[in-house]
Order: structure tokens, then C-alpha cells, then sequence
């Protein structure tokens, strides 16, 4: 109709690339301070990448209003929590058709244990970072929750013997 616009919700399939952000030698160092220490006071901040404070609150509520800093997260140790065993699992739906892939994503959700949970191009459809206490616990989170996720047809489980690199 003329004069009217609709909004075009985009389905999975045609999500927009975002825009990067004009980040320059200043923000790359405040970044990289910042994804080791979150909690660092602003003039401790500023005072290790050479500006004063103000521009450095200026450029933090810049960063976190244009979404490329989301958020501040304690970081927490899974051994001392009783979660050291990780394992990869590789799922395969019966069906893929968006109803399918949104009830599974919604189920996967509920489920404390994944940790991460990834939609793969590949001859699985996704895949899961699972942590538990050991692999008894794991056995019981696959075959009672894992298993009966909506529309799941196998799994593969890779056990993890050690994180050279996380996170």
C-alpha cells in the first residue's frame, strides 16, 4: 500500500549482518584490559591505556550502548564447583523444519547443564558443551534430558580429557 510500511520480520535464515563499529586503538585496548578484568575501576583503566577518566566513561557507555560490550560477568571456577567433566555432543534432529529447530532451542534452554549450545552446518544439526560432576552424572543428563529433547534422533558424545584453551 502507498504511504505504508510493513515490518519485515527476518526469519532465522536471513538474520542482518550487524554493523561493525568504528573501534579504534584506545577501545581495542580497553577491550582486551576489560575481557580479563571486568570489574577494574575506570581510572585504573584509564590510567593503562593513556587517557584520562572521562574519556574512558565515555567510550564504556559508548561500547556497552552500541551492544559490543553486553554485559559484566563473575567468571567462575567449575572444578571448585564440582563441575570438571565436559563433554561434546554432536546432535542430530529428525526433523529441521523451523517449528522443529524453535521447540528444540527452547527445550535445550531449560537444561542447566549445557553449557553452550551451538546450530552446526554439518552432518549434525548441533552442537552442546555439557558440564557435570563426572561421567555417571553425564550419562544420566543424556539419556534423561539430552535424549528426550524435542525432535532428537542420535547423539555423539566426545568426553573432554583436558581445556588446553577456555574461554
Amino acid at each position: 500500500m502507498i504511504g505504508q510500511t510493513q515490518a519485515i520480520r527476518p526469519s532465522f535464515r536471513e538474520v542482518p549482518m550487524p554493523i561493525a563499529l568504528d573501534l579504534d586503538d584506545f577501545d581495542h585496548a580497553m577491550l582486551r584490559v576489560l575481557a580479563t578484568e571486568g570489574r577494574i575501576p575506570a581510572t585504573e583503566l584509564a590510567r593503562r591505556v593513556g587517557l584520562s577518566k572521562s574519556p574512558v566513561q565515555s567510550r564504556l557507555k559508548r561500547l556497552e550502548e552500541a551492544g559490543v560490550i553486553t554485559g559484566y560477568r563473575a567468571v567462575l571456577d567449575p572444578v571448585r564447583l564440582g563441575q570438571a567433566h565436559v563433554a561434546f555432543v554432536e546432535v542430530r534432529l529428525a526433523d529441521t523444519r523451523e517449528a522443529a529447530l524453535q521447540a528444540f532451542n527452547r527445550a535445550v534452554l531449560a537444561i542447566p547443564e549445557v553449557e553452550e549450545c551451538h546450530m552446526i552446518a554439518s552432518r549434525f544439526d548441533y552442537l552442546l558443551k555439557v558440564r557435570t560432576a563426572d561421567i555417571h552424572a553425564y550419562r544420566r543428563v543424556l539419556a534423561e534430558r539430552l535424549s528426550a529433547l524435542p525432535h532428537v534422533a542420535s547423539t555423539s558424545t566426545y568426553v573432554a580429557m583436558e581445556a588446553v584453551k577456555d574461554g
